[in-house]
C-alpha cells in the first residue's frame, strides 16, 4: 500500500528527514513515534503529498506521489481548525463527497451512517462549536472515513484530549481498523498509545536528519482493551523497548 525509498526532507539548512525507507503492507496499522521535533509530522505530510520528498520516492498503491493521492484521508490533531463552524456536523462530514459527484440526499445519508458508526447518532444537525473536544474529533474521524479511504493518515489526533476520551477514541480506531482493514499510519508522541493501537511501531531518531532506529512488530492479541491489554507482560515489555529506543538507549535495528 505504501512505500518510502530513501526519503529525505530539509527546510533551508535544517535537515529533517534523512533517508527514510519503509514498506507498509495493505491493512496494517503502523505507529510512528520519536522525540519531539524529530520530523514525525513532516514525514506524514510528505506521504500525504502536502510536502514534496526532495530526495527519494513515496509510492501509494504503486503510484508515485506527486500530489495528494486519491482515496487518502488525513486526521490532524487540530480538529477545531479543520471543521467549518458555520456548517452542521452532517454537512462537515459530507463535504468530501461533493467531489465524487453525489447528490445532496446521498451525501447526507452517507454522513448520517458514518456519524452513527463513530457514536454521534443524532448530532448531525448540531454545529462543531456546540460539541466537546472529543466529539469534534469524532466528527473529524467520520469525515475522513466517509469516503472509505484506502490509506488513512493520523497526526497525533488524540494528543490534546483528556485521558478517558483519548482511550475511547483509541478503541474506536481499533474497531474501525478491524472492520474495514484500512491501512493506517498513526503518528503519536505517546509510547503506550503506539503499543496499544499498533500492529507495528517505527521509532525515529532525534534530529537533525531523523532516521528509522527501530521497527518493531506488536505481537499482542488483536482484541484489545484498555485494562487487560495494558497489564499484559508482553505489553509492558514492548512499551519498555519502544521507550528505550525513543530515548536512544536501544541498539539500532
Amino acid at each position: 500500500m505504501l512505500r518510502l525509498d530513501s526519503v529525505s526532507r530539509h527546510f533551508g539548512d535544517q535537515h529533517v528527514l534523512d533517508g527514510i525507507s519503509l514498506t507498509v503492507p495493505d491493512g496494517q496499522l503502523l505507529c510512528v513515534v520519536g522525540p519531539s521535533g524529530c520530523g514525525k509530522s513532516t514525514l506524514l505530510r510528505t506521504v500525504a503529498g502536502l510536502l514534496p520528498a526532495q530526495e527519494g520516492t513515496v509510492t501509494v498503491g504503486g503510484t508515485p506521489v506527486t500530489g495528494v493521492p486519491g482515496r487518502l484521508a488525513v486526521v490532524f490533531q487540530e480538529y477545531g481548525r479543520s471543521l467549518l463552524p458555520w456548517l452542521t456536523v452532517r454537512d462537515n462530514v459530507a463535504l468530501p463527497l461533493r467531489r465524487l459527484g453525489l447528490g445532496r440526499a446521498a451525501r447526507r445519508a452517507a454522513a448520517e451512517e458514518i456519524l452513527d458508526r463513530v457514536g454521534l447518532a443524532g448530532a448531525g444537525r448540531r454545529r462543531p462549536p456546540e460539541l466537546s473536544g472529543g466529539m469534534q474529533q469524532r466528527v473529524a474521524i467520520a469525515r475522513a472515513l466517509v469516503c472509505r479511504p484506502s490509506l488513512l493518515l493520523m497526526d497525533e489526533p488524540f494528543g490534546s484530549l483528556d485521558a478517558r476520551t483519548r482511550e475511547d477514541l483509541e478503541d474506536l480506531l481499533l474497531e474501525v481498523h478491524r472492520a474495514d482493514g484500512t491501512t493506517i499510519v498513526f503518528v503519536t508522541h505517546d509510547i503506550d498509545e503506539s503499543v496499544y493501537v499498533g500492529d507495528r511501531v517505527v521509532v525515529l531518531s532525534s534530529g537533525p536528519g531523523s532516521r528509522v532506529v527501530r521497527d518493531l512488530p506488536i505481537a499482542l492479541p488483536a482484541d484489545r482493551d484498555q485494562i487487560g491489554t495494558r497489564s499484559l507482560p508482553a505489553f509492558v515489555a514492548l512499551r519498555t523497548e519502544v521507550g528505550r529506543a525513543v530515548r536512544g538507549d536501544a541498539p539500532k535495528g
